[in-house]
Parts: C-alpha cells; structure tokens; sequence
C-alpha cells in the first residue's frame, strides 16, 4: 500500500511538474509576443539610418525609396504600400517633401502614427532662397505646365521653391563658435510652424528649405523624435531606445566635429549645385553656395537658364559645379564647358550607400570628401 501511494504520488508530482512546464511555456510565448518590436517604416534613406540606429537590437525599420530614387519624385511598389497598411509608425521628412507619400498615407496609413520630422522639437527650418543664381519657382513654372498627380500609383513630383534668409547664420555660425553643442534636450532651434504652401499644377511648394538631415545637428534631433515616438508606442523596449539614442547621439557629435575640421580648408570657394538640397550643410559649415542649376530635380531647366549659370559661373569665379548620381550630368557639362570649373558629385541621399545604422555618417563623409576633392584636390 505504501508503495503504491509512492507511486501515485510521484505521479501527481510529475504531471504538477509538468503543468509548471507548460505554463511557463506559454508565458514565454506570451512575453515574446508582447515585446514584439513596433513595424516602422520610413521613407528616405538618412531617416531610415537614424532610426535603425535608436531600434538596434529590437528591430528593423522599412525603407521605401531605395538606391537613385528621389523624394521629389517616386512611385509606390506593392510591397511597399503593404508595408504602409501594416505600419505602426511611419518617419517622414514632411509633406512639402516627400509629396508623392501624401495620399498613400491617407489611404494605407490610417492607423499608423505618422511623425512629421520638419516639424519635431529643435528643429529650426531655413527659408528656400531665391532671386539671381536661386532660380525662382516663377522662372521654373512653365516646365509644370499639364503635369498632374497620378494617384494609380501614388506618384506626385515635388519643386522646391528658393528664398533665402539672412536669419540663418544667427544659429549656425560660419565660425563654428558654436561646435560644443548644448545639452541635448534641445530648444536651440525655434521650432517654425508656420508650414504655410500653396499648389501649383499639383505641386506643393513650401517656404522652407526641407532638406534637414544634411545638419548633423538637426540630426540629433532626428534622433531624440525617434526615441520619444518609439518609447511611447514601444514601452517595453523604452530603455532600449534610450540607450541607443544616446550613443548615437555621441557618434552625430563626433561626426560634426570630425566635418566642421574637414571643411576649414574650403569654406571660403564658391561653389554651384545641381539642386539647393546642401544649404543646411552649407550653414552648419559656413560653406560658400553661389547657386544652383535648378529647382526641382526631376525638370530640366531651359536654355535661358543655363546661359544665366553659366554667367554666374563665370562671375562668381565658381570653382566647381556639381551634379547628383539620381540625374543627367550633361547639364552639369553644359554649364562649366568654356570655364575653368571642374565638375564633381554631391549625393545628398545616399544612393550607392547600404542602408543601416551606419548609413548616415557614410552620407556625410562623403558629402564632405566630394566637395573637398573638387573644391580643393591638393587637400
């Protein structure tokens, strides 16, 4: 009898030790789903660097304009409207930016958050420059004439119209006194809200120059927008975040200074660019824009204007012009042909570098290293 009530007792034992098995099992499962990261999509490649960065080791953001394409002009595939419809968050410069997403996001990306990152804390946005060797959106409107938006495939082209601010270099001083950033928390830059457009032919033309990313210091702020969203949505992983954040963070500083050094020896040679996409690296570096060929990427300008570069070419004394890898350098060999200007290439997204998280100091590096190699070859 003794024995047998042994046996049933190891029995019960195991199927209780079984039972706690199971259990914990299941409450693994459970945990491994909860902490699932959040599905982030962004929507250019320097936005996507820095947000990889702040999710390393949770998860992946998704990019959607890979390689040459630009964000003035680009056309949805279906696995990246999918990747909108299941989006949980989505990272975008802005609307006068990226026009081609506006509607996707309306009718795939409802129940996503949507982070508009012109518009996060910190980020202080200079005004599009026009007039002379700026072209105008007046002098670049006739090549819109008949364009439209083709909603089939979420595709729209966006123009940026230049005006310039003479306020800019009250935060970015072209001697870089102010190279010690302040702390982090990062009310240095006014924040603009007034993000006032107005449409022509379908397009969206904005007051502000929305190429922010080119600052590593907007960078930053990039950054700190991406650790705050992802915590809120993402509470489990907030530490995470926070701790990736902030060694990115470290790696922007060390960038700026690496580049505000690099950039001494040329700030002061007048250059021409293919579109005014740099103007925010210009600032933070005190560089020396003298124009550029067009305002918007995707439309080549007329004859009248490439007569009217070439004279400011010549004017200026510009020692270089550049193009970019997305578009036509003829252009670029028109321009400069009779002059004593080389010819070079700025990249100002990144197309020929691998996505990830080390993505937007390479951009960087080598937004630097082109315009010293034409600017100044010896250096």
């Amino acid at each position: 009898m003794a024995d047998m009530n042994g046996r049933a007792l190891g029995v019960k034992r195991r199927l209780t030790l079984g039972g706690c098995v199971a259990i914990a099992a299941l409450m693994i499962g459970w945990s491994g789903w909860a902490a699932e990261a959040p599905k982030v999509v962004t929507s250019i490649a320097p936005v996507h660097s820095l947000v990889a960065g702040v999710m390393e080791g949770v998860g992946e953001p998704e990019l959607l304009i890979r390689g040459g394409g630009s964000p003035h002009s680009y056309s949805l595939r279906p696995s990246e409207a999918r990747a909108l419809q299941q989006a949980d968050v989505v990272f975008w410069i802005g609307d006068d930016m990226e026009v081609f997403l506006r509607k996707p996001l309306e009718a795939l990306a409802g129940n996503a958050e949507v982070v508009a990152l012109a518009e996060a804390p910190g980020v202080r946005l200079l005004a599009n420059r026009e007039g002379g060797a700026w072209e105008t959106h007046e002098d670049h409107g006739a090549s819109h004439e008949g364009h439209h938006d083709d909603g089939d495939h979420h595709e729209a082209h966006a123009d940026d119209k230049h005006g310039h601010d003479d306020h800019a270099h009250e935060e970015h001083g072209h001697g870089h006194d102010d190279h010690a950033h302040d702390d982090h928390g990062h009310d240095d830059h006014a924040k603009a809200d007034d993000h006032g457009h107005h449409d022509h032919a379908g397009h969206a033309h904005g007051e502000h120059n929305l190429h922010i990313w080119l600052d590593p210091h907007i960078a930053q702020r990039i950054v700190e927008a991406a650790v705050a969203r992802l915590s809120e949505q993402d509470p489990t992983h907030a530490a995470q975040y926070r701790s990736n954040g902030e060694a990115v963070l470290a790696r922007l500083d060390a960038l700026d200074a690496e580049l505000a050094e690099a950039m001494q020896s040329i700030r002061e040679l007048p250059f021409i660019v293919f579109h005014d996409a740099y103007h925010y690296f210009e600032e933070r570096y005190g560089l020396n824009a003298a124009g550029s060929i067009t305002v918007s990427p995707d439309r080549a300008p007329g004859a009248k204007r490439l007569s009217e570069i070439r004279e400011k070419v010549a004017d200026a004394g510009a020692v270089c012009v550049f193009s970019e890898p997305q578009f036509e350098p003829a252009l670029v060999d028109t321009v400069v042909e009779g002059t004593a200007a080389r010819t070079g290439v700025l990249d100002p997204i990144g197309a020929d570098i691998e996505p990830g998280p080390d993505a937007y100091e390479t951009l960087l590096r080598n937004l630097a290293n082109n315009l010293r190699d034409c600017l100044r070859p010896s250096s």
